[in-house]
């Protein structure tokens, strides 16, 4: 008999890849969620600017001068999911993300107690703040994992086989 439910990692990974959804940047849509020990979300996060800065006054680029760049101005999603948690107290929880963290977003993870990341994408694998990254979560004792989703066409069939 086919599974038509989503397992706990495919259906906080599908809230993560809905919650990148609400990312204005052009080229980088990333979303996460915290979930504590009892499956229940605490916190969800996408990359974006300041929350009430005026977005105008800030660009979407990626190259030129850094200061008219986006990086010194957006807030990452893994950021904004601790920013925005329910809760101060992080400690055991899970972080789903559509992309493995930064090295900022790494201090931030283990500072909190964080004790497992799940990710989609570690597509910048060959870069120094990912090797800086995975050594922070490691020595933090951080398990990590990548998740294999199915594809989103197929969790849809099943949502529309259901109805």
């Amino acid at each position: 008999m086919e599974k038509i439910y989503l397992s706990w990692d495919e259906y906080f990974m599908g809230i993560a890849i809905f919650t990148s959804l609400r990312s204005k940047d052009p080229s980088s849509k990333v979303g996460a969620v915290i979930v504590n020990e009892k499956n229940r979300i605490i916190g969800t996060g996408y990359n974006g600017f300041v929350a009430g800065v005026d977005e105008s006054l800030f660009s979407w680029n990626r190259e030129g001068n850094w200061l008219d760049t986006k990086y010194p101005y957006v807030v990452h999603a893994e950021a904004n999911a601790i920013l925005n948690s329910t809760t101060s107290n992080l400690e055991n929880c899970r972080i789903y993300t559509t992309l493995f963290p930064c090295n900022e977003c790494s201090k931030q993870i283990a500072q909190k107690g964080i004790k497992e990341v799940i990710y989609l994408s570690d597509k910048h694998r060959d870069q120094d703040f990912h090797t800086a990254s995975v050594k922070i979560l490691e020595s933090a004792r951080i398990k990590t994992r990548q998740l294999h989703m199915p594809p989103l066409e197929e969790v849809f069939r099943k949502f529309k086989d259901f109805l």
